[in-house]
């Protein structure tokens, strides 16, 4: 089958769900142009203003549903449907065609719906719009904002500011799709508040914001009640994944220091997402998702410093208090790993580093201070962190395959410290490593990465880490 008569099937597939606004032509144009995309304000190009909300938020809150039925989802045995064994390595059932093994969803030869089946379904892609938009905004902003011999100081040529040039396009065919396939009730694109007031610092912002844009959909895609979405967002996340590769690449760290990415739920996504927005159009849709406290880590590593262990312990070196704040660039030039020219010293943009000295070890003491609950955060002022858990004891670290606790030493009123836990989740695959989410808790949850969202209830403040 030619390649365009089966995208124009595709379209057509999707058309008749609702998917596409516009019309499916019957035949291929001279030149394909593809279908209408989403543009963000001003063209392709990042809004007219970015800084903080100064209004008064006409709602708070979440958006509700017409009743909660429990505090929190009480943990229960495996389904009693579960039950599906093969020792044998050989098909156990008859196939339904030939070469077609029996099971599988969406198998049956119905055809494809490709829009949301459920609020969870819902509520998670208008997630992924939020977090499509600001990478829209936020990858051409650096873009327009710097200049020429600014990204040169930062090891960024024409040829980096062309690429990021194009991932910030593939934003626009990102938010387009998710868009879609809600309908009419999709979010839009807001205006939004950045902390970074450097190249390098935009590009460790942008590797964070690509961190918990990724992890959060690997968190919910296989819980998705609509198949058809989760494949058509599989194929626009594994595009995030490199996204997050790229700039560590050219944030001077390993692009790839893990066996394994890790899944976040949806709250934490977006309490990390919500306070870089600064305000949205009225009408804007609302998520249904919390938004924990902030738990900043005082010594959060900073990957400009030859020696991240010399990161002081006061949280001078992020540069703001928001959850994924950058590391501050501006330190003195033999301290600035930048202008090193060693083997192990050096963090210029580059395919991979090794570093002599890591970002951070098993052992090292971590101090950490975290937010009390009741802080207006988001869109217009108009989310309120809270949590529903008791005292904080312990820290979590949610790293690869692992949610790996640690116990919390409590200090003063919202201030401690815990030491980095050692491990590994197979062979010689450190537990800990990476941009990683890290949390403080009152109870130490067992979950794994198919049911991480029940320690939500237990979460006091939520932080992100750069282990390395």
């Amino acid at each position: 089958m030619e390649i365009m008569e089966t995208f124009l099937i595709l379209a057509a597939t999707l058309s008749s769900a609702g998917v596409f606004a516009s019309p499916v032509p019957t035949e291929a144009p001279a030149k394909q142009t593809g279908y209408p995309v989403i543009v963000g304000q001003n063209g392709y190009t990042s809004a007219p203003y970015h800084g903080p909300y100064t209004g008064t938020p006409t709602t708070t809150g979440a958006v509700k549903a017409p009743a909660t039925l429990a505090a929190s989802i009480e943990p229960k045995p495996p389904n009693p449907t579960a039950t599906y064994y093969n020792s044998q390595g050989v098909p156990l059932n008859p196939m339904p065609a030939p070469y077609t093994p029996a099971g599988g969803l969406g198998t049956n030869g119905t055809e494809p719906r490709y829009m949301v089946e459920s609020d969870w379904d819902f509520e998670s892609i208008a997630l992924g719009v939020y977090q499509e938009y600001i990478e829209l905004d936020l990858f051409h902003d650096g873009l327009a904002r710097f200049t020429d011999e600014e990204f040169q100081e930062a090891g960024l040529g024409p040829e980096a500011r062309s690429l990021i040039e194009f991932m910030a396009n593939q934003e626009t065919g990102h938010a387009t799709l998710l868009s879609n396939m809600l309908g009419e009730a999709a979010p839009k694109q807001c205006v939004y508040n950045y902390p970074y007031k450097t190249v390098r610092e935009w590009v460790d912002f942008m590797q964070r914001v690509t961190r918990y844009g990724e992890s959060g959909v690997w968190g919910f895609i296989s819980h998705l009640d609509s198949r058809e979405v989760a494949n058509l967002l599989s194929l626009s996340i594994s595009t995030e994944a490199r996204q997050q590769l790229i700039f560590r690449q050219m944030s001077g760290l390993t692009p790839m220091n893990v066996w394994f990415e890790n899944g976040w739920p949806q709250s934490w996504q977006w309490t990390m997402l919500a306070p870089y927005i600064s305000y949205c159009p009225e009408g804007t849709t609302r998520l249904a998702w919390q938004n924990f406290p902030t738990l900043q880590i005082l010594n959060n590593p900073n990957i400009n410093r030859v020696s991240p262990n010399d990161t002081p312990n006061d949280g001078s070196e992020t540069v703001g208090n928001r959850i994924t704040d950058p590391s501050v660039s501006d330190i003195s030039k033999d301290e600035n790993c930048l202008n090193q020219d060693a083997i192990g010293k050096n963090c210029a943009p580059a395919i991979a580093h090794n570093r002599s000295e890591p970002l951070s070890y098993p052992g090292k003491q971590v101090f950490l201070e975290w937010e009390a609950p009741g802080k207006s955060v988001g869109p217009n002022n108009s989310y309120i962190t809270t949590t529903a858990a008791g005292e904080p004891k312990f820290v979590g670290w949610s790293s690869q395959l692992n949610l790996t606790y640690s116990p919390l030493t409590v200090t003063g009123e919202n201030t401690g410290y815990t030491y980095q836990p050692e491990g590994f989740v197979y062979g010689d695959d450190g537990i800990i490593n990476g941009t990683m989410a890290i949390m403080l808790t009152d109870l130490d949850l067992f979950v794994t990465p198919f049911n991480l969202s029940m320690l939500n209830p237990h979460i006091v403040a939520l932080g992100l880490y750069m282990a390395g």
